[in-house]
């Protein structure tokens, strides 16, 4: 049984139809993907399913609970994180408090980071924890402003994670990355595969199909191919398509 699964979605915005009898499903410790080309609505689909967009038809399901049209926060605290194209770090922040804002414990008490949390050495481990897991090990004091744009996509990511997620969506987490960080990134997404369910949307073919175990095509607001890397680069289709010459 899959963990998440979006079943016969379909969203519009006024006259223009976005998403379409869109089927898909993620397998638990398993890494999607989902790609296509620009305007094919795969951005859409990722904001219906993480809730921020309320299908206009359709149904989104989380561990076989009907999660469709549930407010984000709600959505959240079942246990699905996600990043965003644009960053969202706090940038007056050191690494270690933002990571301290997304852990649950942290928000349920209420508590002021500056003040609370300061000698709080299980909040600090966690923090440490979430960020030697993305590659930030010895980067806890370093205010946010003053990282690199591949360590500040690795925080955010971190952000995500902190939350203590069981699936977590990555939404272009290679936009505006040079190769170097964009290896490093590869290799830290293929070690947090091995511990949560990961889904993510992708315009670099060729890192898409080193990381992921099934990918799912997109195009005119349609599911149009599903399969393994394999699969897909065998498919008629997508080899027709510069999604083909890309992968």
């Amino acid at each position: 049984m899959a963990l998440f699964e979006a079943i016969h979605v379909h969203k519009r915005f006024g006259d223009h139809v976005v998403l379409e009898e869109i089927n898909l499903s993620f397998e638990e410790h398993k890494l999607s993907g989902i790609m296509g080309p620009n305007g094919a609505g795969k951005t859409t689909c990722f904001n219906v399913i993480t809730g921020r967009y309320k299908p206009d038809r359709g149904q989104v399901i989380f561990d076989g609970q009907d999660i469709t049209g549930k407010p984000p926060r709600t959505i959240a605290q079942l246990g699905i994180s996600r990043s965003f194209q644009v960053m969202n770090v706090f940038d007056e922040y050191t690494a270690r408090d933002n990571l301290l804002l997304a852990v649950p414990g942290v928000r349920q008490k209420g508590l002021n980071i500056v003040h609370d949390l300061a000698n709080d050495i299980e909040f600090n481990a966690k923090a440490s924890d979430v960020l030697n897991r993305v590659g930030l090990a010895g980067k806890e004091d370093v205010l946010a402003s003053d990282l690199s744009y591949g360590q500040r996509r690795a925080l955010e990511i971190g952000i995500a994670l902190a939350a203590e997620p069981r699936i977590l969506f990555l939404d272009e987490p290679t936009a505006g990355l040079g190769a170097e960080a964009t290896a490093e990134l590869s290799a830290m997404i293929n070690r947090l595969k091995q511990d949560v369910t990961i889904v993510i949307i992708e315009h670099d073919m060729s890192f898409l199909f080193g990381l992921a175990d099934h990918i799912n095509v997109i195009h005119w607001g349609q599911v149009v191919a599903q399969g393994s890397p394999d699969e897909l680069k065998a498919n008629k289709w997508v080899q027709s398509s510069n999604l083909g010459k890309l992968a």
